[in-house]
């Protein structure tokens, strides 16, 4: 039985006076999240950044039991998880009395949109492109179906699981942030055409410890792909550590060796290019790189955005945001990332930014996805829109920009 097959039965949720302020956007978010049980879009569902209390995390999925359709809360402490199964309309119930006591994060994930809830005054909701296409399915007695094997050896060798594939002490989120990505992977791959094709080429720019290498490699050698993989990385002992663990899991096309990004030629053809967390103009590097080997798909997760933090001037239109550390901070991630999304698009990709994994675990959590073009579309208005962005911040310099040779400001 699904979701869909529902009947809605709301039930009244009494808040506390102290949080009228938040009641608006409280309410929009749980009607989201009616809407979404009901209708069989509902994906999965986080509540975090708790202001009190033991439970570091609650995760929200849809499951059917012999009595029919239950949200099911899974209680995430320091060392252990406790579940729990309510009716949808009582498990809806539920999360309106942790909002904001003790969570001040709600994150909805559905295959018509992404919604965010934040304890705020007066309370937001923000709402974003769906990160899945399709639905899990319900089923409480089968087995969770993962496209990444949890006890793959590979997470062994890494240091991630025991040798029997158990999660060792402390490596849970970053094993859930391996799964997550496979399945980000494994959708824009499919998007991409990569699916079907063998003899995968993959570079991954900056690759540090290998994890999301290796998931990245072992997703297409599963599927029989026969992919070869190299992992560039500045550190020595990180690309010894890397290398002998994919000799170990006995992954022959796959390699690691030394180097800066910028100094790597274009390798063409290059099928999927991947920079998670280079730093600074590093990711630029990278992009720089994918560009130039015309890559099909390009994944990277922004980090450390220096350039552009240190050149933004006082302009005065903005100067009561950009007085504040963190603002100016956050500002300068969404202007950067904005500029080299334009410039994907500009050389002709289909680009889009979207969270990677929650905030709970980590603040770098933005993922910059840019699949090729067969058709590119018209660079002028993009150049255009990009331009009149620099123009109003006062931004006459980005390393990728200048990498391409595209000018932010007109003569």
């Amino acid at each position: 039985m699904s979701a869909s097959r529902t009947s809605p039965n709301p039930v009244s949720i009494e808040l506390p006076a102290a949080t009228a302020d938040f009641i608006p956007a409280m309410n929009a978010f749980l009607e989201k999240l009616r809407a979404a049980l009901h209708s069989g879009s509902f994906v999965k569902a986080t509540l975090g950044k708790p202001l009190s209390g033991q439970i570091r995390q609650i995760a929200l999925r849809m499951v059917t039991l012999r009595s029919g359709p239950h949200l099911c809360f899974v209680h995430k402490l320091d060392r252990q998880e406790t579940t729990k199964n309510f009716p949808v309309e009582e498990g809806i119930a539920q999360v309106g009395s942790l909002l904001g006591a003790p969570f001040a994060h709600a994150h909805l994930f559905t295959t018509e949109g992404d919604f965010l809830w934040r304890h705020s005054h007066p309370g937001s909701l923000q709402a974003a492109r769906p990160t899945f296409q399709t639905a899990p399915d319900p089923s409480h007695d089968r087995s969770k179906k993962r496209i990444l094997p949890p006890n793959a050896p590979f997470l062994h060798f890494l240091g991630l699981t025991t040798a029997e594939g158990r999660p060792l002490a402390g490596k849970s989120d970053k094993l859930r942030q391996v799964q997550h990505f496979v399945e980000i992977l494994n959708h824009h791959s499919s998007h991409a055409g990569l699916l079907e094709k063998k003899g995968l080429t993959l570079r991954d720019m900056g690759s540090g410890r290998g994890t999301l290498t290796f998931a990245a490699h072992a997703f297409f050698h599963q599927l029989g792909l026969e992919p070869v993989t190299l992992g560039v990385e500045q550190r020595p002992e990180l690309v010894a550590f890397t290398q002998d663990a994919a000799q170990k899991a006995g992954f022959t096309q796959l390699r690691f060796t030394q180097g800066q990004i910028a100094d790597f030629p274009p390798e063409k053809p290059l099928d999927v290019l991947l920079a998670l967390h280079a730093c600074d103009t590093a990711t630029d590097d990278a992009l720089f790189h994918g560009i130039r080997s015309n890559a099909t798909l390009l994944l990277t997760a922004p980090c450390c955005h220096r350039e552009i933090r240190s050149r933004m001037p006082a302009v005065p239109l903005f100067e009561p945001i950009l007085r504040h550390g963190i603002l100016l901070e956050r500002q300068a991630e969404i202007l950067t990332d904005t500029i080299r999304a334009l410039l994907l698009e500009i050389h002709g990709y289909r680009a889009s930014v979207f969270e990677f994994i929650s905030s709970e675990h980590t603040a770098k959590n933005l993922l910059l996805a840019a699949i090729k073009r067969e058709t590119p579309a018209d660079p002028a208005p993009l150049r255009a829109k990009l331009l009149s962005l620099c123009a109003a911040f006062s931004i006459r310099s980005h390393h990728l920009a200048r990498l391409l040779e595209e000018p932010l400001c007109t003569p």
